[in-house]
């Protein structure tokens, strides 16, 4: 996964955190965990706001 993957992304977070609220999560603990994701490979210093905040949105919609 890369971070342009943001559906793939926000799906296994989802799955890896089911019983985190992804509206109150921070981007510094969001991008530490897209980072932590088994199949994540891409470079650290191009994740930025935008791409956190369509992961987080993502994420809320997966989890709704």
């Amino acid at each position: 996964m890369k971070w342009v993957d943001t559906q793939d992304i926000a799906i296994a977070l989802y799955e890896k955190f089911p019983e985190v609220d992804p509206k109150a999560i921070n981007f510094v603990d969001l991008r530490n965990w897209v980072m932590g994701l088994d199949g994540f490979d891409d470079d650290p210093n191009r994740s930025g706001e935008k791409i956190l905040e369509a992961i987080q949105m993502a994420w809320i919609e997966e989890a709704e």
